[in-house]
């Protein structure tokens, strides 16, 4: 049974940085993805990773503040998030699947597996 458990969320002031952290258990996957669901809006699918093939994408609002990455002997998946904004504010999930999503990396029912989110509040 694949697990996927979330930390690293938290409070922190604009401008500043956080990195959540997934990590699976009992397979490797195929792609990994970070979505987003801020209160009143639909859940926003904001970067991914396949792995095999290194394929990264980005959504628009956090390309060039956010970095993905994997470390493969932890089998986890890392969400680095600077220069953060106030509108970055939601709960944060990681989900994966062992199919290669390539362009198709934003659709949410394409994604088997879901950790359990982390919220991240930015705030004064």
């Amino acid at each position: 049974q694949v697990q996927l458990v979330e930390s690293g969320g938290g409070l922190v002031q604009p401008g500043g940085s956080l990195r959540l952290a997934c990590a699976a258990s009992g397979f490797t996957l195929g792609t990994w993805g970070w979505f987003r669901e801020a209160p009143g809006k639909e859940r926003e699918a904001i970067s991914s990773m396949s792995s095999s093939i290194g394929l990264i994408y980005y959504a628009d609002s956090v390309r060039g503040r956010f970095t993905i990455s994997r470390d493969i002997a932890q089998n986890t998946v890392y969400l680095q998030m600077n220069s953060l904004k106030p509108e970055d504010t939601a709960v944060y999930y990681c989900a994966a699947t062992r199919a290669l999503l390539r362009s198709m990396w934003r659709q949410r029912f394409r994604y088997d597996y879901w950790g359990q989110g982390t919220q991240v509040t930015v705030s004064l």
